[in-house]
This record gives structure tokens, C-alpha cells and sequence, in this order.
């Protein structure tokens, strides 16, 4: 039986793909305040700004492709029971290959009912303005998971997290929560590789093994190791 292989990636693997990370040391992302487009507030306070702030983030994507960090952990399907948990509202780990993927903060290729959750639609090209609606006639926002909302895949990412044999995390501060929580719910005796330019502040065990480098070249030798380790 394959070993199961839990992976909590963050801005950092999708950044070297050329997307923006969340927000730089100003707390601005790509200019905005956060809370302009990424919160209730701001969406009930300029509906056409966060819509636009969205389509030109779905514009840029569709001009990036997969890293080597999303093909390495793709091409561990082939010998993993994988799950990849993701703080990254993009598609690139589907376009690596990767077929067991949990969006914690949402998928900026979606929209959704601002009237009933439940109703979620693929956003077809880049688009997504004002006067676009549901079924049900309200106003479709992007199925982004913004500040001061519920993260409705949290419970399943758990479960995920819960059941590992090995945990790894890519590219992430670990200090959004509730995703930096995860590592709390990982066995004792299940190792946990972290792999970032700037590790992040963990409680220390005796089996934690640490890569202080860029998710691509960090990847690719943690991959290698882990078919030596456990295979």
C-alpha cells in the first residue's frame, strides 16, 4: 500500500511562476490594500474594483505555466497516496498534474452566487464583471475565501492531514490561519519536511527536517529523498 503524502503548499510555489504573492511587507497586494479586495467590506464598498482587481489576476495566470516544484509534486503521484492542501487560489498544481487538490482560500477560475454559496460556475476565459448573475438572479463574486469568512474546506483538509504518513510544506509563512493550524494535527511520529527561503517559526520534533530554499530546487531534492526514504 502506498504511503500517504500530505503537502501544504503556500505563495511561495506559485511565485516563481510569476504570480504575485499575497501582500508584500507594506501589506499591499499589487498595489491595493488588502481589505479593498479581498474582504466582505470591501466587496459591499466597490464591487467593480475587486471584480477588475480578479480579472487581472486570472489575465496573468493564464500567461504562466507549472513550476518545477508544481511537476515534482505531481510526478509523486506515481508513488504516493497524494493530497495536496493549497493556500494558492490558482490552477497550476491541476495544470502539473496533480489530481487530488484541496483549495483552502478558493479558485480564482470560479465565481459564485453572492445570494447562495452553493452555486459555484467556471469562469470561462478571464472575465468576470458587474451584471454577471446566478440563475437566481444575484450578482456572481469570485469563490474566493476572503478575510473574515469561513474556510468551508478546513474540516476536509483536517481529515487529510490527520491520516499522514509523511507531511509536507512548501512555500507557505505558516501564518495565515486557520491553514498554518495543519501542521498541529499531524501525527507525532509522521515526519514533516518544510521547504522555504524563509523558514518559518514551527514547535521543533524530533523528526522535522528543514530545506531554507526556493520551492523549485527544494522540491526536486525533497522528492528524490522521499522515493529513497519510504518507497
Amino acid at each position: 500500500m502506498k504511503k500517504k503524502l500530505v503537502v501544504l503548499t503556500g505563495a511561495g510555489i506559485s511565485a516563481e511562476s510569476g504570480i504575485a504573492t499575497f501582500r508584500d511587507a507594506n501589506g499591499l497586494w499589487e498595489g491595493h490594500d488588502v481589505m479593498e479586495v479581498a474582504s466582505p467590506q470591501g466587496w459591499q464598498k466597490n464591487k467593480e474594483l475587486v471584480l477588475d482587481f480578479y480579472n487581472q489576476r486570472r489575465k496573468n495566470a493564464h500567461t504562466v505555466i507549472p513550476n518545477a516544484g508544481h511537476l515534482a509534486l505531481a510526478d509523486l503521484e506515481k508513488d504516493f497516496d497524494m493530497c495536496i492542501i493549497t493556500q494558492n487560489v490558482d490552477d497550476l498544481h491541476e495544470r502539473a498534474g496533480s489530481t487530488n487538490v484541496i483549495h483552502l482560500h478558493g479558485k480564482l477560475f470560479e465565481s459564485r452566487s453572492t445570494l447562495d454559496p452553493t452555486l459555484v460556475y467556471p469562469i470561462e476565459g478571464w472575465e468576470l464583471n458587474l451584471g454577471d448573475k446566478c440563475e437566481r438572479g444575484s450578482q456572481l463574486r469570485p469563490n474566493i475565501v476572503w478575510f473574515g469568512e469561513a474556510v468551508p474546506m478546513m474540516e476536509k483538509a483536517m481529515e487529510e492531514t490527520v491520516q499522514a504518513d509523511i507531511f509536507l510544506v512548501v512555500g507557505t509563512s505558516l501564518l495565515v490561519y486557520p491553514a498554518a493550524s495543519l501542521v498541529d494535527f499531524v501525527d507525532d511520529d509522521s515526519p514533516i519536511f518544510v521547504i522555504d527561503p524563509k523558514l518559518p517559526d514551527m514547535r521543533k520534533r524530533y523528526n522535522m527536517f528543514l530545506y531554507e530554499e526556493k520551492a523549485t530546487t527544494g522540491m526536486v531534492k525533497v522528492a528524490e529523498l522521499l522515493r529513497q526514504e519510504y518507497l
